[in-house]
This record gives C-alpha cells, structure tokens and sequence, in this order.
C-alpha cells in the first residue's frame, strides 16, 4: 500500500496509511488524510485556514474519486464548512450527481448533518486586508478592474499567499484498489464564485485503478483547459511509464495561449505503486509512504521548464 501527497499533505499522510491499514479503503484514507489539512490552520491554501476571495468570504472547492467505478463526488464554492472533502464523497455515495456548488452544496451539508463553522480565521482576515492595503484597489479612480488586479496578483504567484495552493492525495491498497482526492481554497482574491481544477473532475482530479491516478495544483484554470489529470492517466493507459505520462501531460500545457500562464504541479501513481510528481517549479517536493515506512519521504518533483505559446 501506498499514499502520495502534495508537500502540504504531510500532516495527514500517517492517518491515510493507518486507515488502510486497519482494513478501511483507499477512499476512507484519502478523506481522512484530506480532513487533517483542511483543519490546519498554517495551510493558507486549504480549508479553515484558506485565504478568501476578493469579497472577503473563504469559499471551499474538493473533489473525491474512486479509481475501481469511477464513481465521484465534486462540490465548490462552499461557505460555512471546513470539509468539503467529505461533502464530496457524500454527493458521491448519496446522489445521482457529481457536482454540487454554492448553495446547493451548502443546503446539501446541512441534510448529510455537517456542522457550519466560521471560516475565515483572524490570521486569513490580516492577510487578504494587507493584500489590499498594499495595492491601489481601493485609491485608484473608480477602483482598479478586477482583471488588473488579477494581473499584478499573477505576478506574486510564488508567494502562497498571495496565489493558489491545493492539497492532493491518491491511495493504493495491497489489492489493487486505488483512489484521489482534492481540496482547496483556491486562488486568494479570485473572483466571487471562481471554480478551478480541483473539484473538476479530469481536469484537477482522476483516477482508474486499472491505470493510475493524477491529481493537480497551480492555476487550475490551465488544467481545466488541458484535463491535465485525466490526461496523465491516459499516457498511463497508452502504456508510457509514469515519468513519461507526467511529463507529456505537462508539456501539453505549452499549447496553451494564456497571459497568465504558469505554475503547474502534478502528482501520480501507476497501479503498480510507483509514484512520482511534476513541476514548473524547480524547488517544488511531494511527499509519499508505504505501509512499511515509519515516516513519510519528501522528494522533489521532476522539474518541467514550461514555455508558453506566443500568438
């Protein structure tokens, strides 16, 4: 059995193996790994601790796959509740849907018994005010467009916060079954109700346990546009090995004409167990563990020079 994570799933990743395990399936081990970084309050990136978008609100986006059916569960733009996680895998085991968003998703959690809470915390607050304080939004004639202000703010996208953080897991078990998960708070100061790749299924989040599964951070809207992650998994199942499949999968965002093109990150596991995980950051890592592991091994990922198409 094997868990892989973004860097910042480091603080579940123990829980995930332990639920495996136990007996508990790579489902339950991807949501419980999730869950323990949503309530980290230092993730700026992801649940109760997320930074909020241009309103102010902490608006929550996740998506949970399993890798034997296919099945999924998506919800986004959530207020009020710290685990999307766990409201998608309940839209994926309790309805005919896939995707629930905004109030639906809220009215949804409610029904499934999922306690509201505040989620902007005074540390989130600080930060988004100080994003503002520090620019010309509020003092310049009429106020700044918002896609100006997008701009100067890709232009901080090293900074977590002051851009976009994710957390991915995917679990394999000892027979084979396979799953993935995402969560997020999206791009700080996005616009009122902004999806990006994570709660999209192919694009931020897929997994076939005959193949392999991918999960992705960075600017989701790049994702959204190439199904970054179903496309790793079908270079898996055109039979190139998982170095390979990441990194073709990241070369396809090259076709892309975007002005604020930049900042991908991908991690992958092949069905066999082997992971890997790809960015356009040279410094980026990722973490993994085996049942047999008494601590998880960070990595780094295989670094991908990425050069935007000029039109």
């Amino acid at each position: 059995m094997i868990v892989v994570a973004s860097a910042n799933g480091r603080v579940g990743i123990k829980a995930a193996i332990e639920v495996m395990k136990k007996g508990g399936s790579p489902i339950d081990a991807v949501e419980a790994g999730i869950r323990l970084v949503e309530s980290n309050l230092e993730d700026h990136s992801v649940g109760k601790g997320g930074l909020p978008n241009l309103a102010g609100e902490v608006e929550l986006d996740a998506s949970i796959m399993d890798g034997d059916t296919l099945a999924a569960g998506a919800v986004g733009a959530v207020h009020g509740f710290e685990h999307p996680i766990s409201i998608a895998r309940r839209v994926m085991e309790e309805l005919p849907h896939v995707f629930l968003v905004g109030p639906g998703a809220e009215r949804f959690a409610k029904e499934m018994g999922f306690e509201p809470t505040d989620l902007l915390t005074p540390e989130a607050k600080e930060i988004w005010a100080r994003g503002f304080v520090d620019s010309d939004f509020y003092s310049a004639p009429e106020r700044v467009r918002y896609l100006e202000r997008m701009r100067k703010l890709a232009a901080m996208a090293k900074d977590p916060e002051k851009a976009h953080g994710t957390v991915n897991f995917i679990a394999l078990d000892d027979h084979g079954h396979m799953a993935c998960g995402v969560s997020t708070s999206g791009w700080a100061w996005k616009y009122p109700g902004r999806l990006g790749d994570s709660p999209v299924i192919g694009a931020g989040n897929y997994c076939d346990s005959r193949y392999g599964g991918a999960a992705c951070t960075g600017r989701g809207e790049m994702a959204i546009r190439a199904a970054t992650a179903h496309s790793v998994v079908m270079y898996l199942k055109a039979g190139l090995g998982i170095q390979e499949a990441g990194i073709r999968a990241m070369n396809d965002l090259e076709d892309l004409v975007d002005e604020y093109f930049g900042g991908m990150n991908i991690v992958a596991l092949d069905r066999h167990g082997e992971p890997a995980a790809f960015s356009d950051n040279p410094n980026a890592t990722f973490v993994y563990m085996t049942g047999d592991m008494d601590e998880p091994v960070e990595k780094p990922r295989t670094y991908v020079e990425l050069k935007p198409t000029r039109r």
